[in-house]
């Protein structure tokens, strides 16, 4: 719970900082820490999900289990649950909450049907459907700087995913990229309602898992070891993780959101291959380079750009 509580302290700071009147330079760098944070911790998912040693669904079944205790918990007790009744966000909130649902189920069987690294790689693809959807849903312009380092970034993605083409797994292929369609417009559906309360939406997320693995798991059936693994999964790692992307919705348009997820494309063959000796290609790595020095650039341009717009004249 300690977990918990750090996590929703962030995320009451970004709704005071959110309403109050600040510089555009302190919320893009509430929303760039909470992304780049959120996206390193939810690149290790890959990495438990193999560690846990059990089927997929058995997997999803109490990985989703074991988010909803948490968080549920925790917005019982902080009174946030009523937040998914307001009329004008009720709507929004219960989307996201089953998108996101599906999305953290529909990770867990792409990385069981395909290799690790072709899973990120074509997650990746998400800003282009953030930005899809944000200019169909919201109107939202997006910047120019934003379309050249999505561009540039899928350019080290081209590389890492010409490096792991030949691992085949077409089913997993097309679950990943269901995945990145469905995350690019949760994102958006966040940008687009700051109120929506994120722990409430991610409890009723755990129990969408939960709910589509009932009919094919055997969640009795497993080893210790595996009990431990899913439960540092659903209980620390993946709430963390989701309230501090959700987090930076607030701040950070959706597709450059989206473009930290890149991240993840980079940081989670490398955890496999530390851990379990699944070596990804130099390719990869180089490739990983491309897109890290991408983000970096580009969210340095964007901070410096809004600090000159908050100087008064």
């Amino acid at each position: 719970m300690e977990l918990v509580w750090i996590v929703d302290s962030f995320d009451r700071v970004g709704r005071t900082l959110a309403t109050a009147h600040i510089d555009l330079s302190s919320h893009r760098l509430q929303g760039t820490w909470a992304a780049f944070i959120g996206v390193t911790v939810l690149s290790f998912d890959a990495l438990l999900v193999k560690l846990a040693n059990a089927s997929s669904w058995d997997v999803m079944f109490w990985r989703g289990f074991f988010i909803f205790a948490t968080m549920a918990l925790f917005s019982v007790k902080s009174g946030q649950w009523r937040a998914m009744l307001v009329r004008n966000t009720a709507v929004a909130a219960w989307s996201v909450a089953l998108l996101y649902g599906v999305s953290t189920g529909l990770f867990v069987l792409s990385v069981s049907n395909t290799m690790v690294a072709n899973t990120v790689v074509i997650l990746s693809s998400s800003p282009f459907f953030a930005a899809l959807f944000s200019w169909v849903l919201i109107g939202e312009v997006i910047r120019l700087r934003t379309v050249l380092a999505i561009l540039a970034s899928m350019c080290g993605v081209a590389v890492v995913f010409s490096s792991s083409m030949q691992s085949g797994g077409w089913l997993g292929d097309t679950l990943a990229l269901v995945l990145a369609i469905l995350m690019g417009l949760s994102l958006t559906i966040l940008r687009r309602n700051p109120g929506i309360p994120r722990v409430p939406v991610i409890a009723v997320s755990g129990v969408v898992a939960a709910l589509m693995a009932i009919p094919f798991a055997n969640p009795l059936t497993l080893g210790v070891d595996s009990y431990g693994w899913l439960a540092l999964m659903g209980l620390v790692q993946m709430p963390m993780a989701s309230v501090l992307i959700m987090v930076a919705t607030r701040y950070l348009p959706s597709p450059e959101v989206s473009l930290f997820l890149l991240i993840e494309t980079v940081l989670a063959p490398i955890w496999v291959w530390w851990v379990i000796g699944e070596v990804p290609p130099s390719l990869a790595l180089i490739g990983g380079l491309i897109v890290i020095g991408t983000i970096a650039v580009h969210s340095a341009l964007a901070l410096k750009q809004d600090q000159k717009s908050a100087i008064p004249t």
